[in-house]
């Protein structure tokens, strides 16, 4: 399998996840992220203007790495790969989206929190995950015993990250990258003042 995700993760330790709503401006959002030095960028389909803003983003930075979050299922598989994607992610998996996945041959990354899960990923061939919701199931310290458990495994924790302990999570030998909505609320905070 190739999935190349980890060589994106390992170029970007920090990924914005960021939900785009209706008035929001996906470019004036990226122009800023760019002066923070961040190239990279998730942007979760929880919102209907989701794919329109990975359409603008992508038209307009042909440089930035885009990538769609919150998959869930196969038919959204299908309208990223039409919008050229350059990664996908899942809040979790089951073996048939994992297989749509392998397929659709974009870098993609699942979600998984328990032992057993990452076991799951493991026995598909997967080494490169996504742990989520980091914060509601242990945190550091259980990012730190699944790298003495599974030391082939590299992970993104995503989930009630901060700017702060993003430092700390990247210090982990098993910690790739780290997502976080910081960035978003950052932005928001700056726009006010």
């Amino acid at each position: 399998m190739k999935n190349k995700i980890r060589n994106i993760l390992q170029l970007n330790p920090l990924i914005p996840v960021v939900t785009f709503q209706e008035n929001d401006n996906p470019i004036e959002f990226m122009e800023y992220l760019l002066s923070q030095n961040v190239n990279c960028i998730e942007i979760t389909l929880r919102t209907k203007s989701g794919f329109a803003a990975i359409e603008s983003i992508k038209r307009e930075f042909s440089t930035v790495i885009v990538g769609a979050g919150t998959v869930i299922n196969s038919e959204q598989i299908g309208k990223l790969s039409d919008h050229g994607v350059d990664f996908i992610v899942s809040p979790g998996s089951t073996e048939k989206l994992i297989n749509d996945f392998i397929k659709c041959d974009i870098p993609f990354i699942i979600g998984v929190s328990t032992a057993s899960e990452i076991m799951r990923a493991k026995e598909l061939g997967l080494d490169t995950l996504k742990f989520f919701p980091a914060h509601l199931f242990g945190g550091i310290a259980a990012v730190k015993m699944y790298g003495q458990l599974f030391p082939e495994i590299a992970f993104c924790p995503t989930g009630g990250i901060s700017s702060e302990t993003s430092k700390d999570y990247l210090k982990l030998s098993n910690v790739l990258s780290v997502g976080g909505s910081w960035f978003q609320k950052d932005f928001k905070n700056k726009k006010i003042k």
